[in-house]
């Protein structure tokens, strides 16, 4: 009898440990992205601060089964890039960080990014690239999962170089997050960029099963490597800026 009991126990614990792991391989995030737009204004164009408002807020979704991502912004929100003139001058601003969609699994070891840009759609491929992690002590809550901070100097640009902290959770899937930010052994829930100029935070994690196709690789635009589509939105930059323009990035 007492061996009966032991099994039966034994058996009630290995359902249950499958059953949570399970229900942590396969579900939706939401992030609210909050965006400083002050914070990149050229200083000769000061006089752009009030007719811009300081803060823009973009929600996005991350999509997740046990191998596979898909980070996307939410189809109720504006379009993340607007476009208006300034005494004579064009002025382009990136609200929402990043546009489309981009792909991960991680068995190919490849990112795969739909991007929208001055109205042509872009497929870009590129390797998943680790970043230089390090870790720090402290620890916070977010969405009701305790997480770990970590932390690198992103100076893959050197007209551009970030300051990320990052919040992860090892209670969830290892090596997913938002965006670029999927290369640590938790799930990312919380992104500083530069002490508060981009700021994204988990708000909601829902465990469940995904719908058919709702995470599914773009497959639709023209393709290009990531490094070519930098190069040609810094050549775009700088054609705005010798025409008396400017665009805001982040």
């Amino acid at each position: 009898m007492k061996k009966f009991i032991l099994i039966s126990g034994i058996a009630a614990m290995v359902i249950s440990v499958t059953i949570v792991f399970g229900q942590t391989n396969e579900g939706a995030i939401v992030y609210e992205t909050k965006i400083n737009l002050h914070r990149n204004i050229p200083k000769e164009r000061e006089d752009m601060k009030a007719m811009i408002p300081e803060f823009s807020n973009i929600r996005f979704q991350l999509l997740f089964n046990q191998d596979e991502s898909l980070f996307k912004q939410l189809i109720d929100e504006e379009d993340d890039m607007a476009n208006f003139n300034s005494g004579g001058r064009s002025v382009m601003i990136r609200r929402g960080g990043m546009q489309g969609e981009t792909y991960l699994n991680r068995n190919e070891d490849l990112v795969t990014s739909k991007q929208e840009f001055m109205g042509k759609e872009y497929l870009i491929e590129d390797t998943v690239k680790m970043s230089p992690w390090k870790f720090g002590k402290e620890t916070k809550t977010i969405a009701g999962y305790n997480c770990k901070m970590a932390f690198y100097t992103d100076d893959s640009r050197p007209d551009r170089k970030q300051e990320i902290t990052a919040w992860y959770t090892e209670q969830l899937r290892p090596f997913l997050g938002p965006e670029k930010f999927n290369t640590l052994p938790g799930t990312v829930l919380a992104v500083d960029v530069n002490n508060g100029e981009r700021v994204i935070v988990a708000n909601n994690v829902e465990l469940r099963k995904l719908k058919k196709n709702e995470l599914k690789k773009p497959v639709s635009g023209t393709k290009t490597t990531g490094k070519e589509f930098r190069k040609m939105v810094e050549e775009r930059m700088k054609e705005m800026r010798g025409q008396g323009g400017f665009m805001i990035r982040n």
